[in-house]
């Protein structure tokens, strides 16, 4: 019995053991890494710097304070740290649960890892290098022609952090409808400044007031619009209510909807993808991140469509020649040999684009460059104006341009957004995969399909009724009042299903208000002291629009009443842009945003939050409260 009780006891401790092993084990199959990312020069913290365990889809970035936590498996692995303007970092994890990384800046020579054969070229003084199948590998004599732009590129090549430029917006001041009785400007569907400034809002910091375009934040969200009817390839919606923060103020609300088309026949697209691949694009937020958008782009195409591959750093050059869309492994190979490396010849890049663009025409079909880029051009034409110049003579082809930026530190925000305006184009930011899933898969077929070109609006307000206007955004769009009958005037484009929306906060006469400025009398001509009722008109709304392939602009008229519902009774159309245009103020700290809050913000954009299929309203709503917490500290 003693025996048999020994061995019982052995028994139970042996399970014991195995018992507590096997927790320990499945204790041991995950753990958390965490430490933080410097700057090996001064000990500076580094934010949003990529850390990926290598061979795995598990990533993370670090905080404002340069910290990061990341989960491994038991066995560890190796993490890979990657910034702009600094070398890549390996560290194995080994046992280690702290690792703390010091970066130092990317003094590595590199070369584009694709082969070429090169072309002397011409004024931007670069080589056009033509990617081929059968060339070989860059000789020495091709190094000498292109000067050593893709060897030898160092630290110096590449921009400081925070070197991220954007144009200077002049907000909109409240004008009389005496003396300036015409409002005009260019519509723009883009939204590059939203998902810009949400990158922004997500890393806890405040944008910069330059990046926050409120026209953009408003449409960078559908609107329930009526469809078109008729001959005309846009419907038009106005309404007017009480302006949320000043309620002395009234809000205009002006939406266009553009005809759907019938994706069962569409016309063949000729794509070229225009692919930075400069060092500056090195950071997971950028090449990887473009080359991943761009295969999502891949599905959304049919047989009928074809896309080339150019990629540019020191010099410019043809990866893929146009090939079917169909032939899919073809195409993501080319995009997948793609790596980063040299400075930034992006006038070289574009021109060679338009080049393949051209050479590849389809007549009566939808022909578009689309570039992906950073902006950080730095080599040959490279200047804004310069380059807004020859993308104008470029756009007389026929062929559209739709810019896409990608990452932080060095992003050229003001540049993309000209040239784009000058490119009969589109200009998006790309913040994330979900961004690019909306972008190149919800949006894209609408976006490559344009509907009208050149489209102008033009109010008139009836002194009347209006004391003094303003309109909410568009600063960068503004057109002289002689531009809406000038054709030969470029303007925005609408594509197939888009919605565009502007609003105007009106002082009514009657109202005492700051903002209402007096000017001196006028000498030589004397102004209507007594203002026509004009039937109660509030205003009335002009556009103007081409075909796309066409010359001529045709004119549209729109009467606003001066029938204002109370704010509650509004669409929800109306009350959402209105809960955008506030938070953009609030962003911009507006001398205008009058009683605005964080917490109206939520409640409005709660209440006409409507149907919200993809989530991007509610992501809004969260944005907004989760910020206005941060606000308050």
């Amino acid at each position: 019995m003693r025996v048999k009780n020994l061995i019982m006891k052995k028994i139970g401790l042996i399970l014991m053991v195995l018992v507590i092993a096997g927790i320990g084990v499945i204790n041991a199959q995950q753990r958390t890494i965490t430490g933080k990312v410097t700057a090996a020069k001064d000990g500076s913290t580094l934010v949003n710097v990529s850390v990926l365990l290598k061979n795995t889809n598990i990533s993370t970035t670090t905080d404002m304070h340069g910290k990061y936590k990341i989960s491994v498996p038991s066995r560890g692995g190796i993490l890979v740290f990657s910034y702009t303007g600094f070398a890549t970092k390996e560290v194995h994890v080994g046992k280690k649960s702290v690792i703390n990384v010091a970066m130092g800046a990317d003094e590595e020579e590199i070369i584009m890892e694709l082969d070429v054969e090169v072309e002397a070229e011409d004024e931007v003084a670069l080589s056009e290098v033509y990617y081929k199948k059968d060339s070989k590998r860059l000789s020495k004599a091709a190094e000498m022609s292109l000067g050593g732009m893709m060897h030898g590129i160092t630290a110096d090549n590449f921009h400081d952090f925070n070197t991220e430029e954007y144009d200077h917006i002049s907000e909109n001041i409240f004008l009389d409808p005496f003396n300036n009785p015409l409002s005009t400007f260019s519509i723009d569907v883009d939204g590059a400044s939203y998902s810009n400034l949400r990158r922004f809002l997500n890393n806890g910091q405040m944008p910069p007031k330059d990046a926050v375009r409120i026209e953009e934040m408003v449409n960078y969200f559908t609107y329930d619009y009526k469809d078109p009817k008729g001959e005309h390839p846009f419907s038009i919606a106005t309404e007017v209510s009480q302006a949320p923060w000043n309620k002395q103020h009234k809000l205009v609300h002006v939406g266009l909807q553009g005809k759907m088309v019938d994706y069962e026949d569409l016309k063949p697209s000729n794509l070229v993808f225009l692919v930075d691949v400069s060092g500056s694009m090195s950071a997971a937020n950028k090449l990887p991140l473009l080359k991943s958008s761009l295969k999502l782009l891949l599905n959304e195409l049919g047989e009928n469509d074809r896309v080339a591959v150019v990629a540019y750093a020191g010099a410019a050059g043809l990866v893929l020649p146009s090939t079917p869309a169909i032939e899919k492994e073809k195409i993501i190979s080319a995009l997948d040999r793609l790596q980063s490396g040299g400075s930034t010849a992006g006038g070289a890049g574009i021109k060679l684009a338009y080049k393949v663009a051209l050479e590849n025409i389809i007549h009566g079909g939808n022909n578009r460059v689309i570039l992906a880029t950073d902006g950080d051009f730095n080599v040959g034409v490279s200047s804004t104006s310069a380059m807004v110049r020859m993308i104008e003579e470029k756009r007389k082809d026929g062929i559209f341009l739709t810019i896409t930026g990608f990452g932080m530190g060095n992003y050229k925000d003001g540049r993309m957004e000209q040239i784009s305006n000058a490119g009969n184009g589109n200009y998006f930011y790309i913040d994330n995969i979900k961004e690019a899933r909306k972008v190149f898969v919800t949006e894209m077929r609408a976006t490559l399909f344009t509907i009208a070109k050149d489209v102008k609006i033009q109010v008139e307000f009836n002194p009347a009724k209006v004391q003094a206007y303003r309109l909410l955004g568009y600063e960068n769009r503004m057109l002289k009042s002689e531009d809406f009958n000038n054709d030969k005037k470029d303007a925005g484009e609408l594509g197939a299903g888009h919605t565009v929306t502007a609003l105007y906060e009106i002082i009514p006469v009657g109202v005492e208000s700051e903002f209402v400025q007096s000017v001196d009398e006028l000498k030589y001509q004397t102004p209507k002291k007594d203002a026509q009722s004009h039937g109660g008109e509030l205003l009335t709304v002009k556009f103007r629009y081409k075909q796309p392939d066409g010359t001529t602009s045709k004119l549209i008229t729109n009467v606003l009443k001066d029938n204002s519902a109370k704010l509650d009774k509004t669409s929800n159309d109306f009350r959402w842009s209105a809960a955008v245009a506030q938070f953009g103020m609030l962003l911009r700290d507006s001398e205008f945003k009058g009683n605005a809050s964080y917490s109206d913000v939520v409640a409005m954009a709660e209440g006409a939050k409507g149907e919200d299929k993809e989530g991007y309203r509610a992501e809004f709503i969260d944005m907004v409260k989760s910020f206005s917490l941060l606000a308050q500290k």
